[in-house]
């Protein structure tokens, strides 16, 4: 059996070490800039977007409508600030609409 460690730590230590020993933090990213999305764009943007994907460093987003892609693409660099601020840390460096 195996032994105990009687060292206490907190639990947000302890789920630190495991995302970074088992490499969960690409795909805890993915998940998290979707929900910034969500939230950050409202029902109006949601109601057309399609899919979004996180690939390495670039955020793409597909959306119904090619109006709205069009207005978003005037503002893609804010929007990215936006999504940064909301994770608090720079994950997404390039948005891509389709």
């Amino acid at each position: 059996m195996a032994k105990r460690n009687n060292d206490n730590q907190p639990i947000q230590d302890i789920l630190k070490e495991f995302v970074q020993t088992n490499n969960l933090q690409s795909g805890l990213d993915k998940v998290d800039v979707r929900e910034a999305w969500a939230n950050l764009m409202g029902n109006g943007v949601n109601n057309y977007t399609t899919a979004i994907e996180l690939k390495h460093d670039t955020l793409y987003v597909q959306l119904s409508s090619s109006v709205l892609r069009e207005e978003l693409s005037y503002g893609t660099d804010k929007i990215v600030k936006m999504l940064n601020e909301s994770l608090r840390k720079e994950v997404v460096k390039k948005l891509v609409l389709r």
